[in-house]
């Protein structure tokens, strides 16, 4: 019997998102379609008014959370998203910062 074998290509990518993304629910909305696309890391507020977003897992999934990041919540005012692929992330589930 023959089994199917899938690779999955796990990444971890650093979001910086710029425009009106504080004080709109970004971070927990962020959050929440992680979880739903099954990937672990967080998201926080920086200094400078953008929300900085690590995302780890399945390279598809990661792939729909920037679309998404594009537009974010309908508060919120995406203007700019930064994509930094780095170095695997060691956390578990995804947390809001």
């Amino acid at each position: 019997m023959r089994e199917n074998i899938v690779n999955v290509a796990v990444i971890c990518v650093r979001f910086c998102i710029h425009g009106r993304v504080q004080g709109v629910f970004f971070r927990a909305s962020t959050r929440t379609q992680a979880l739903q696309l099954g990937l672990t890391g967080y998201a926080k507020n920086l200094a400078d008014g953008s929300v900085e977003v690590m995302a780890c897992g399945d390279a598809i999934a990661v792939d729909l959370l920037h679309r998404w990041l594009q537009q974010g919540p309908p508060s919120a005012r995406v203007d700019q998203v930064e994509r930094v692929e780095t170095a695997t992330y060691a956390g578990e589930g995804f947390l809001t910062l």
